[in-house]
């Protein structure tokens, strides 16, 4: 697929791109990679194919692979987390579970987002219409970790990671789940922040960006990558975090305004530091330097992405009404 096609991508968009590849006869019914440099290979062997593993929601994301050996993932307008179990079966994790007045929410952003663990494995989710973060502890109650800064209550919790040196949370915080975004009389904060949660400290890192999304450290921790999900403003900032857990130094680390398809979301990072960013046109890998390496171009464009199987080595995709998976040559980073 290393053809004039592949290199028209970036020019005609996602839809016209896997028409063309269809015409002529090279591409596969859920999606292709596109190859920009030799060093994919290794991380994207020639022979991973891109699978649909189930289909048929209103707007999938927040993917999670539990120990246990099962996918979860969040259906935002049906406001339900689904659990899929190998070879395929579907069945209703947690409903209410971004919305907690009504199974179908007013808004379409409002069910569960952004899951993770925390050092002790026990699920973490944003929930977007109720503007919390919560844990669900073994006997499954749930635990309320944030839902307000200084006396005013969050937009609505986008997603999340922990850093595991100390356990402290991280999460973002656009309007998405209001139905008026920033324009929406019940906001109260005046913008919209990346938060630290570390025990009962709850720290406001950063009020710059306009739309923080997709979170996620590099292996080391020394850095936290953060998506913009501005379609007028296409980038993703990469921090120095300080030993206090604070951030500094925000400089973009890669821009993609000239790419058409939908605004940066999700992001994961394998073991060796590169990134897998939801964004225009598909799942955009990169080197810890920021140099893409290709991109890969699913049916739907994906949402956001999670590292799966007992060897992490399989990307599970979530898509508007599909979720996908590849086999990968490397393994990501657990969380």
């Amino acid at each position: 697929m290393d053809t004039e096609l592949t290199r028209m991508c970036p020019r005609i968009g996602t839809a016209a791109c896997l028409l063309a590849f269809w015409l002529a006869g090279c591409v596969p019914e859920f999606g292709t990679v596109e190859r920009r440099s030799p060093v994919l290979d290794r991380l994207v062997p020639r022979d991973a194919r891109i699978e649909r593993i189930a289909r048929g929601f209103a707007f999938t994301e927040g993917p999670l692979w539990m120990t246990e050996g099962y996918l979860l993932f969040g259906d935002l307008p049906n406001n339900v987390i689904w659990r899929w179990d190998s070879p395929g079966k579907v069945s209703v994790w947690r409903a209410r579970s971004g919305y907690a007045q009504a199974d179908r929410p007013p808004g379409p952003a409002m069910g569960s987002n952004g899951m993770t663990l925390d050092n002790e494995g026990r699920l973490t989710v944003c929930e977007p219409g109720n503007r919390r973060v919560t844990r669900t502890e073994p006997d499954g109650s749930i635990t309320v970790l944030a839902e307000r800064y200084e006396g005013k209550r969050f937009n609505s919790p986008n997603d999340l990671i922990y850093r595991t040196s100390d356990d402290s949370l991280y999460f973002t915080d656009p309007p998405h789940g209001l139905r008026k975004e920033d324009a929406d009389s019940a906001k109260e904060l005046p913008f919209n922040g990346i938060y630290r949660l570390a025990g009962d400290t709850l720290q406001l890192l950063n009020r710059e960006m306009a739309r923080p999304n997709g979170i996620g450290f590099s292996p080391d921790e020394r850095y936290l990558y953060v998506a913009n999900a501005d379609p007028g403003n296409k980038i993703w900032m990469r921090f120095e975090v300080r030993p206090d857990g604070s951030l500094a130094n925000g400089t973009v680390f890669l821009d993609l305004n000239q790419h058409a398809g939908q605004a940066p979301d999700g992001l994961k990072v394998d073991q060796e530091g590169n990134l897998y960013l939801t964004g225009p046109g598909g799942l955009w890998i990169t080197s810890p330097s920021g140099e893409i390496l290709g991109v890969i171009r699913t049916r739907q464009e994906p949402s956001n992405a999670a590292w799966g199987d007992d060897d992490r080595r399989t990307l599970y995709l979530t898509a508007p009404n599909e979720v996908y998976r590849i086999r990968l040559g490397i393994a990501g980073v657990a969380r």
